[in-house]
């Protein structure tokens, strides 16, 4: 009844739904697992900087941003270029749609290091006055208060937290620790070094913390002495970066029809995207360089 070509055809069917199905599975179990590592990384950024917003709040502003640019770059595709087809729209919509993804945590990441940033850059007043309580006669934990009554965001917030841990019992070599990890600043975990070092050794707290101080002030001007000296690199890397894009919207206004074959076929789009990633890992490579860690 059933000739063999038809048992051949019902096997490889059964093999291709039995394959589409398992990658399906995978897929879900893939996004599963990157879903939850978002989540993860993105609440510790949030809480790096204090920011009360939910993970996965930031995990659907992530995808509306991208598939609003998605969308975007349809529209814009298809209204300036009069050769484009659908398999190059949407290609050029999943590599736009793929590098805003990321955009809300890497705005995450430039707040928290300039949030970082001001944070040294008060440590030095911080420590001054610290140094100044303690001649007056004050024990450290009414120092450390003293600092969090100023108002200076944000090292006066992170000392406020420094102090509910104290008022909660917890001891003050494990509360600056806490505080050192938190903040992730190299200039702090000095500090709380120091602080630690004289309180179990018996040394002379006031004279450690100007030392500090001092310290930090000495690296704060190689620090600025070392921006300006690769301030040039800095430069080259953003007009290196920009140029392909400026030439491209240049070509585009001299002369339209040849860039209307370009943009609106598939090795175009292919291409434009290999430029966007070249361009990424150079500018990171040069920033790399130019990066002096003092």
């Amino acid at each position: 009844m059933f000739t063999g070509s038809f048992w051949v055809g019902l096997c490889a069917f059964a093999a291709v739904t039995l394959a589409m199905l398992g990658l399906f599975d995978f897929g879900i179990y893939v996004a599963a697992r990157y879903r939850e590592r978002y989540l993860e990384e993105a609440k510790t950024e949030l809480d790096d900087i204090l920011i009360q917003l939910p993970a996965n709040r930031l995990l659907d502003l992530s995808i509306s941003l991208s598939a609003v640019g998605a969308i975007v770059t349809v529209v814009l595709v298809s209204t300036k270029s009069e050769q484009m087809n659908w398999s190059v729209g949407v290609l050029a919509a999943l590599l736009v749609g793929a590098m805003l993804f990321p955009l809300p945590r890497l705005v995450l990441r430039y707040l928290k290091k300039q949030r970082l940033i001001k944070f040294n850059l008060q440590l030095e007043d911080a420590l001054g006055m610290m140094s100044s309580s303690l001649k007056a006669g004050f024990s450290i934990t009414q120092a450390l208060e003293k600092v969090s009554e100023q108002d200076m965001h944000p090292i006066a917030l992170e000392f406020r937290l420094l102090i509910q841990e104290l008022q909660l019992g917890v001891p003050v070599d494990q509360a600056l620790d806490n505080m050192a990890r938190r903040i992730g600043s190299e200039d702090f975990e000095l500090v709380a070094t120091a602080i630690i070092t004289a309180r179990q050794t018996g040394g002379e707290l006031t004279e450690t913390l100007e030392r500090v101080a001092a310290l930090i002030r000495e690296r704060g001007r190689i620090n600025a002495k070392v921006r300006a000296l690769t301030a040039m690199g800095r430069l080259q890397a953003l007009m290196i970066g920009a140029m392909p894009f400026l030439l491209l919207w240049g070509m585009y206004h001299i002369s339209p029809g040849m860039m209307d074959s370009f943009i609106g076929s598939f090795a175009g789009v292919i291409a434009i995207g290999a430029v966007c990633l070249l361009v990424i890992g150079g500018f990171l490579t040069i920033r790399k360089i130019t990066n002096i860690e003092v």
